[in-house]
């Protein structure tokens, strides 16, 4: 098969690899859609991985083609996401099934072979069936909805809470959507491209609550919109210490800070924020991934019975398509920001 194999750092290119075998409970997945992560990036260029050589891509879908040994013929033919995280199901979060917070985890993509390749290994358990309506590419981004859908079930917004969403990235866009089909509606944005103010406005979201950090203070933006009084809930998706610093100065009394954004470096807090932290009684939270467990209440079920109901509409934010054998070029828009991107796909016959 075709696949494209990680060496080394900067060292990634299109070869011929044999097909996956398969290890008990294991199923074979022709991949039909792969997503470019924006932490396939640093992976591919700069922070290398695990071990080499390595197929990298976790946000994938296709259809089984071949079962294991004790696994059900019943999924041949099956169209078919997968949940990337593969737990030990031993460590004590496995035992409360917080998988997304397992201890001695597995990764398709970047600790054993993931999804830039016309066949994957998968465990059964990660699969989660698709219904007909759902395409191929709509359910490659099934895992970075569930992070953002992730991210606001752990803080649970009430429908009149003011939040901001700071950083447009896919998972802040994403989470605008889900915020919205939840039904909340008083929500400010902060980004920084021309591009992201279209992307708000084309979700409902009046050019009134969007903020280009680049042209006005977010913190005075935002002090001006909540007419002094600050937001319920700030949701920083950017991962810097000035934008951390925004949240816990933007965030009233009592109010939350959900943490979502990957640290470009380390994180320093000020002795003043710190101290807003503690006088304002502030709840600062992270989240990590998702929740998969197989039971209709997972992240990953509350996104595809949305999108089996055509509630949201992931496809809008991919502006880049292309081929296995060209997706070399995605990656590189997406390591030297050549072009304006949210989701770059790699289709596959």
């Amino acid at each position: 098969m075709k696949a494209y194999i990680l060496r080394g750092i900067n060292q990634f290119s299109l070869e011929e690899v044999k097909e996956p075998s398969l290890a008990p409970n294991e199923v074979l997945v022709q991949v039909k859609a792969v997503g470019i992560c924006g932490s396939d990036i640093p992976r591919v260029y700069t922070t290398g991985t695990y071990s080499y050589p390595l197929i990298i891509g976790h946000e994938f879908s296709g259809v089984v083609t071949k079962v294991g040994e004790n696994v059900d013929n019943c999924w041949c033919g099956k169209r078919v996401g997968v949940f990337p995280l593969i737990p030990c199901k031993i460590c004590g979060p496995c035992q409360k099934k917080q998988y997304e917070m397992c201890r001695k985890y597995s990764y398709l993509g970047s600790r054993r072979d993931g999804g830039f390749a016309q066949f994957v290994a998968v465990p059964v358990e990660n699969l989660i069936e698709l219904s007909e309506n759902v395409s191929f590419e709509e359910a490659a981004m099934l895992e970075p909805m569930a992070v953002a859908v992730h991210a606001m079930r752990n803080i649970c917004p009430s429908k009149t809470d003011t939040v901001v969403i700071c950083g447009l990235g896919t998972i802040g866009l994403l989470l605008v959507q889900f915020l919205k089909e939840a039904g909340i509606h008083n929500i400010l944005t902060v980004g920084n491209k021309e591009f992201q103010r279209q992307a708000i406005v084309k979700l409902g979201i009046s050019e009134g609550n969007y903020c280009d950090s680049k042209k006005e203070n977010v913190e005075q933006w935002i002090n001006k919109k909540t007419n002094g009084n600050g937001v319920d809930i700030f949701f920083e998706c950017v991962g810097k210490n000035e934008t951390v610093t925004q949240a816990v100065n933007s965030t009233i009394p009592g109010g939350k800070v959900m943490l979502v954004g990957n640290p470009y470096s380390d994180m320093c807090l000020e002795k003043s924020v710190y101290w807003k932290i503690l006088r304002n009684q502030l709840t600062v939270k992270g989240t990590w991934n998702s929740s998969f467990t197989g039971e209709e209440t997972d992240d990953w079920h509350y996104v595809l019975e949305r999108l089996e109901e055509n509630k949201v509409n992931p496809a809008q934010f991919i502006t880049h398509r292309f081929s296995l054998e060209e997706i070399a070029q995605g990656f590189h828009i997406m390591r030297d920001k050549s072009e304006d991107y949210v989701k770059v796909m790699c289709i596959l016959p």
